[in-house]
Formats: C-alpha cells, sequence, structure tokens
C-alpha cells in the first residue's frame, strides 16, 4: 500500500501577514481525488481570501498542529519560531540573493534539518519560472498607475484593488473611466509583469502602437507602448544590441532611455534589472522642463536602482507618495501638483487575493505538484531545492558564508 502523504497549509506570519494561499479550497478537493494516498490539513487563519468558513465546508480538515504533516506550504516567509524539525517547507524564503533580513530564518531552518523548496527557483528548461505572481502584480500596477491619474488630474475615481471583490470587478470599473486623448503610457519589461500591465491597459481601450511612433507621433486616442531593454540600452562600444550578452554584461551599456521621458505622461516599470545595468534616467535628468513623466508606477520596486524617484517600497493601503524632483526628497501624494506620483507596492498581487491564489494553485497543480505527491524524481524540484535535510544543496553553495553568518 502506498504511504500517506500529509501536506499542511501554513499560517502566514509575516507583517504584515498575506492574504493569498498557495493553494485554493476547491484545488485542495481536486488534489485529493486525483492522489487518494494525500491528506490535506489547514492551519487556521483569520486574515486568508479564503475563510476557515470556505475551507470547513469542504471538509478539508482545520488543524493547529501539523506536526504530522510531511509537506508544508506557504506563501512569504515564515515565522523562524515555528519551524517543525525534518519537514519539507515550500513557501517564497527570499535567501537566494542573500537577503541579510531572512538570514536568521534560514540559519533556523538549517539547524532544524529542513527541506527548503523555494518557488522562486522553479524554472522550466527554457528558464522560466513556472510559479510567479508576476502577471497580477503588472495587472494591479497598471490599474494603480491609472488610479494615480484620476486622482492627480481629478477626472475620475477608480476604487482601490483591495477593494474589489475580484478582478471582474475591477476591470468592470476600469472600463467606465474616460482618459485624456493624446494620454501616452510606456511599459518596460517584456516579461510576465509586462505583459499583465500591458492586459490592463487593453482592458481600458488603450491602443497599442509602436515605439518609433510613440517617441514620434502624436494621437488623438490614449496610447501605449512596451519596450524591452533594445530600446533603451546600448552598448557603449556601439556593438549591436545582444539580449544574452546584456544578461551576462550589463555593465557594458548606456542608457538611451532620455527621448522617452519627453513624450511619456505615465510611466510603468515592469522590468527586471540588475544592479550593474544602467539607471534609465538621473535626478538631474527628472528636473528638466521637458521631462514629461507625472506617474511613476514602479512595480520593480528597485530601491536605490534605476527609477531615482524610488525611495521606498509602498504599502497596499498607501500606495502612493508625491516626489519633488528640484528638492530631490518624498512629499505626501498630491499635495504639489508639480511633483511626480509615485506607486511602488512590492507585493501588488496581495490585492487581488482570490484571484492570484487561484491562479498560483494551477500553476502548482500543472507543473510541481505531480511529481512532488507522487515522489517522482523531478530535476525542476532538485534544482529549487535549497535546503536539503539541513544542508545546502549543490545549485546554493554560494550561500554558505552567508549562512554561517561570516557576511
Amino acid at each position: 500500500m502506498e504511504k500517506t502523504i500529509k501536506v499542511g497549509i501554513l499560517r502566514e506570519t509575516k507583517n504584515p501577514p498575506d492574504r493569498r494561499v498557495p493553494l485554493t479550497p476547491p484545488q485542495i478537493v481536486a488534489l485529493e481525488d486525483l492522489y487518494p494516498f494525500t491528506e490535506f490539513y489547514v492551519q487556521p487563519g483569520d486574515v486568508r481570501c479564503y475563510s476557515d468558513e470556505e475551507f470547513g465546508y469542504l471538509n478539508i480538515p482545520l488543524r493547529e498542529d501539523l506536526g504530522d504533516c510531511d509537506i508544508l506550504m506557504g506563501i512569504k516567509e515564515v515565522n523562524k519560531q515555528t519551524f517543525l524539525p525534518g519537514k519539507t517547507y515550500l513557501f517564497f524564503a527570499h535567501v537566494g540573493k542573500k537577503q541579510p533580513h531572512n538570514r536568521e530564518m534560514f540559519r533556523e531552518m538549517a539547524e532544524r534539518k529542513i527541506t527548503l523548496i523555494d518557488y522562486e527557483y522553479l524554472i522550466d528548461d527554457k528558464g522560466q519560472r513556472v510559479v510567479a505572481f508576476g502577471q497580477y502584480a503588472g495587472i494591479i500596477g497598471a490599474y494603480n498607475a491609472l488610479r494615480a491619474r484620476g486622482i492627480k488630474t481629478n477626472k475620475f475615481n477608480l476604487k482601490p484593488a483591495h477593494q474589489c471583490r475580484d478582478l471582474n470587478e475591477m476591470w468592470a470599473g476600469l472600463r467606465l473611466i474616460e482618459l485624456k486623448p493624446g494620454l501616452k503610457i510606456l511599459i518596460t519589461g517584456t516579461g510576465r509583469v509586462a505583459h499583465g500591465a500591458s492586459e490592463t491597459l487593453c482592458v481600458a481601450n488603450i491602443a497599442q502602437v509602436k515605439p518609433l511612433d510613440f517617441l514620434t507621433r502624436d494621437f488623438d486616442v490614449p496610447v501605449f507602448c512596451l519596450i524591452g531593454p533594445e530600446h533603451y540600452v546600448r552598448h557603449k562600444d556601439g556593438l549591436k544590441f545582444d539580449f544574452t550578452h546584456f544578461k551576462k554584461y550589463p555593465g557594458e551599456y548606456r542608457s538611451v532611455f532620455d527621448p522617452f521621458t519627453k513624450v511619456t505622461d505615465i510611466l510603468i516599470a515592469g522590468h527586471y534589472w540588475d544592479p550593474r545595468s544602467p539607471e534609465f534616467f538621473t535626478k538631474e535628468e527628472m528636473k528638466r522642463p521637458e521631462f514629461r513623466i507625472s506617474v511613476i508606477a514602479d512595480i520593480s520596486c528597485d530601491i536605490n536602482g534605476p527609477i531615482p524617484s524610488t525611495l521606498r517600497a509602498s504599502t497596499i493601503g498607501d500606495p502612493f507618495y508625491g516626489y519633488n524632483p528640484q528638492l530631490e526628497i518624498e512629499e505626501p501624494a498630491f499635495s504639489r501638483t508639480d511633483n511626480i506620483t509615485v506607486m511602488s507596492v512590492d507585493n501588488l498581487p496581495g490585492e487581488l487575493p482570490r484571484d492570484t491564489s487561484h491562479d498560483f494553485g494551477m500553476q502548482l497543480i500543472q507543473n510541481v505538484l505531480h511529481d512532488l505527491l507522487s515522489h517522482n524524481e523531478n530535476k525542476m524540484i532538485n534544482k529549487a531545492t535549497i535546503l536539503k535535510e539541513g544542508r545546502l544543496t549543490p545549485d546554493f553553495k554560494y550561500l554558505s558564508a552567508y549562512l554561517e553568518g561570516d557576511i
């Protein structure tokens, strides 16, 4: 007889707590049907987007003590005091870049001989992440950019995304707004985030145009443009742009973003940025009269990164602040008409937790859970395993000094 696998859904312990879940109640029921030797248990919680009652209604047991579970799943970092020795954990650990604030948590996991599978490193043969919230970050980030525009111009008032029941309600409100003819919106990036942002702008009936037209033409309708690094950097020695080379040697490139600053009203930053890459523009360039950008939705939220006005991460409850380019300081949102409105929420998918949880759970089911629950050897899961019974796996040996506290 096959051994029963017990899976526990953790209560989120990071503060402020995240409302998302890795699997929704209907998805858990479907998984138990597909894998009869798997049992799911849910740790009670009062902030989840799916209530305890919704799990209980589908006969999914609620249990405070998950000590007899083999696998424990959550979303964000776990309170180190709650770790159960010898278990397998799946969550976004945020330790792969040697993040200082998570080192003590990481050390505790090693000491308790825990196996850590990090969602962030579940990557297919093409180098693409198979479970991620990026698309929804883009969808909601672009919505917030338009919401900021409505407040700034006093032309329309969109409900905050987190006050909407779901994505359908958010988009229904978006379809009612009217934007100024000729408004120009620029999206940076070519991945999930950027395409999610494009999806929202299309719902708002904003036409997409090509980069050259965006730079050189005026329009009688609102438009947006999506650009990748081939449009905003050049090799310092004039070599032809090559994306693989840029990813490997970003320090060899310089920014040519300046022409976009003179024609763009709203900037939605959805790119991946390497610290070795050039800045998009400087604080001095933001002081120029021809700098036209009035709203910056920095979904990437690289503090002290390529966009100087991203001074900090903002929050879902208070998403906007003003950036005074002349004084180079933060001021209250919408307090001065000449200020640039900044949105830099770093957990945007948390605004629509039911939709994002469903989408995330489907990605797990389609790409990960079959092999995990069937005890099948899986190269992708192995490469996403940072700790195996408390020891660093070969791909993550570079974290040894970080783990030991030497850096």
